[in-house]
């Protein structure tokens, strides 16, 4: 556990930088609040929601994006039973070893894995996204500016450029995204899944869902950090009464 901390702290601070940086290349616009479940003090994670994202997660972002510091048994928490976390984690191929004559080898992915990066190395990465270099997930609902409601408004933000504005090749027009071009291009669209609950997968709800997941992969400790909160609060409100009547009642025979 203190060795993921320690990952994400450093994961955090390194993607937190790029930015800032790119901010200063150009402005954008300001992601509206999202209004998302789990924001807020009492906010709560949407466990539904969050299956869903995960479903848009595994079909579409981990085809670039990784999701390094969170293992397949940490889907528990979601709500999935033990079975079905252990079928999501065979569906992938992890590299391990070495075996007996020292060679490495790939097995189907078992609960106790992490989630596998979709490339083996930076190289490969940016060979197959046209120099660009996807970032992993695990983080970024905390490395990014604005959180939560950045990652929602910029799955939504994509639409033509204004006349009189160039793209550069290969780029996106994308007004949340710091200097309203971006490497990756639209990957949302209506209907383009189906949601085992029935839900319709609109672009919004797509958006929303998979930031939801993200959130909780990011911080998935939150609700008994903020519960855990809530009790000190309240115990030292109650400390703070009874200290208050005990400094009443010894003092009270005393004359000012």
């Amino acid at each position: 556990m203190l060795r993921r901390s320690i990952t994400a702290i450093a994961l955090a601070v390194g993607v937190a930088i790029a930015p800032q940086a790119a901010r200063a290349a150009g402005e954008y616009d300001t992601p509206p609040p999202a209004n998302l479940s789990f924001q807020g003090f009492f906010g709560t994670f949407d466990r539904a929601a969050a299956q869903r994202g995960l479903q848009v997660y595994r079909q579409v972002c981990a085809n670039c994006h990784g999701l390094r510091l969170v293992a397949f048994r940490n889907l528990r928490a979601l709500g999935l039973t033990e079975e079905q976390v252990a079928a999501i984690a065979a569906e992938y191929q992890i590299v391990d070893g070495p075996n007996d004559e020292g060679q490495m080898f790939e097995r189907p992915g078992r609960a106790s894995d992490r989630f596998p990066s979709p490339f083996p190395n930076e190289r490969a990465a940016r060979a197959a996204n046209n120099g660009a270099y996807p970032p992993d997930l695990s983080v970024m609902t905390k490395a990014r500016h604005y959180g939560a409601n950045y990652i929602r408004a910029l799955l939504t933000g994509f639409q033509d450029p204004p006349e009189g504005v160039e793209i550069g090749e290969g780029m996106h027009y994308n007004r949340y995204f710091p200097g309203r071009q971006i490497a990756m291009a639209n990957v949302l669209f209506d209907d383009m899944m189906e949601f085992a609950d029935g839900t319709p997968a609109t672009v919004e709800q797509m958006a929303r869902d998979v930031t939801t997941f993200l959130a909780w992969a990011a911080e998935p400790e939150m609700e008994q950090r903020r519960q855990m909160g809530i009790r000190v609060v309240l115990f030292l409100l109650i400390l703070g009464g009874l200290t208050y009547a005990m400094k009443r009642r010894v003092w009270a025979d005393v004359k000012h």
